[in-house]
C-alpha cells in the first residue's frame, strides 16, 4: 500500500476531500489533534477498524475511543446520557476528556474491546474536527503508531511507525498537549479515572464534586479486563530500556551519572532525560533537558519525541528523572511508568 501524505493548508484543498471520503470508504487516515496524532477509521465499519488493530498490531480487546464533531453525534453511540455527563462535557470539549458509557447497539463490539461501553471524545483540534464533520461519521482512532511505540506527536513520528500501512497522513504540524486525553468511566455513580491527561482530577472535581482514581492506577497491578486504552499493556515505549529514577535530585543526578558510567564501559549507550533546572548537577553531555520541572505540562508536550529522538540515536538505555505527580504531572508519570514496564528506581 502506498500512503499519501498531505500538508495541511486548509480544509478546501482537494486531497483534505479526498481523505474524507477515504474514511467513509472504510480506509484508515492518520491526523492531528490536540494530544496526539490519531489512527482514523469509521467507528461503526467493523472491517474498517479491524484494520486499525491490524496496522497498528494492537490486540483486539483494547478498546478503541470514538471521536466525535458536535454533541449530537453522541446521542446515537450511547445508551444514555446521565446529567453528569453533560456537565462535565459542556465544560471540557472539546478538550482532552474521553467519557466511557455505556454503548448502544450500532457501536460494533470490535470497537470497544468487546465491552458493552464506549469511549468517547470531542478533540480540540480544528483539522480533526473538520475531517469529522466532512467524513459525516464517527471516527474510531488510537494514537498513530504500532502498539507499544511512543505515540506520535508529529505527523514524521506517524510515518516512522506506520508508512505502508495506512492510506493517508494528514500533517498538521506538532500536537499542542503532547499526551493522550483523560479517560474517565462515567457508568458507575462515582466518575473513575480509568487514565490520567490534561484534564486533572481536580478539574473534573470542579464540575462533579468526586472523582475517583481506577484502582489500577494505584497498585500498578495487572488489568485483565481494559476498560480503557493504556491500562493493560505497556504502553509509549521506545525501543531503549526505560528506568524511572526518582528521589531528592541530588541523590538522582549523583546515581544516575553512575550508571551511566558504567553502562558505557560495558559499551552501551545510555542518556537521562531531566528538568531543565537540574541538567548542570549531572555533568553529561548526553543529558537532555524534557522541559521545567515546574510545568508539567511542557514535559507533556516533549516526553514521547525526546523516547523517538532517542531511538534515532541508537540509544540503549533512558534514564528519567520523575517528577511531582502533582496535575498533569500524574498523566505525564503515568507514561513514563507505562514506557518502563514498572522499571522505577528510588535514590
Amino acid at each position: 500500500m502506498q500512503t499519501k501524505y498531505i500538508k495541511y493548508e486548509s480544509s478546501d484543498i482537494p486531497e483534505f476531500n479526498e481523505a474524507a471520503k477515504a474514511l467513509q470508504q472504510g480506509k484508515l487516515v492518520a491526523f492531528p489533534t490536540e494530544t496526539v496524532y490519531g489512527l482514523g477509521a469509521d467507528a461503526l465499519n467493523s472491517d474498517a477498524v479491524k484494520s486499525i488493530y491490524i496496522a497498528k498490531g494492537r490486540p483486539s480487546d483494547n478498546p478503541l475511543i470514538v471521536h466525535i464533531s458536535d454533541i449530537e453525534m453522541l446521542k446515537p453511540l450511547v445508551a444514555k446520557i446521565k446529567p453528569d455527563v453533560v456537565k462535565l462535557v459542556s465544560e471540557y470539549w472539546p478538550g482532552p476528556l474521553t467519557v466511557v458509557l455505556q454503548k448502544s447497539d450500532i457501536v460494533p463490539d470490535v470497537t470497544t474491546g468487546g465491552l458493552d461501553t464506549v469511549a468517547i471524545r470531542m478533540p480540540d483540534h480544528p483539522i480533526a474536527l473538520e475531517l469529522i464533520r466532512k467524513a459525516n461519521i464517527p471516527i474510531a482512532a488510537p494514537s498513530a503508531n504500532r502498539s507499544g511505540r511512543p505515540s506520535p506527536t508529529l505527523a514524521e513520528h506517524v510515518a516512522e511507525d506506520l508508512d505502508g500501512r495506512i492510506s493517508y497522513i494528514i500533517d498538521g504540524g506538532p500536537c499542542r498537549v503532547g499526551i493522550e486525553s483523560t479517560v474517565v468511566d462515567m457508568t458507575g455513580d462515582t466518575a473513575t479515572i480509568l487514565r490520567p491527561g490534561g484534564i486533572t482530577p481536580s478539574m473534573i472535581e470542579k464540575v462533579l464534586g468526586k472523582v475517583e482514581l481506577d484502582k489500577s492506577l494505584m497498585d500498578k497491578k495487572n488489568v485483565e479486563i481494559p476498560k480503557s486504552p493504556g491500562m493493560k499493556y505497556r504502553h509509549y515505549s521506545p525501543k531503549a530500556d526505560v528506568f524511572v529514577v526518582t528521589g531528592f535530585h541530588e541523590d538522582v543526578a549523583n546515581w544516575t551519572k553512575n550508571k551511566i558510567i558504567q553502562d558505557k564501559n560495558m559499551g552501551k549507550k545510555s542518556v537521562v532525560l531531566a528538568a531543565k533546572e537540574h541538567i548542570e548537577q549531572f555533568g553529561l553531555n548526553n543529558a537532555i533537558s524534557y522541559g521545567s520541572v515546574k510545568d508539567a505540562s511542557e514535559v507533556a508536550a516533549n516526553i514521547f519525541s525526546l523516547f523517538r529522538k532517542c531511538d534515532q540515536d541508537g540509544v540503549d538505555k533512558i534514564y528519567v528523572e520523575a517528577i511531582s505527580k502533582e496535575g498533569i504531572g500524574l498523566a505525564v508519570m503515568n507514561r513514563i511508568e507505562k514506557a518502563a514496564g514498572g522499571k522505577i528506581i528510588e535514590v
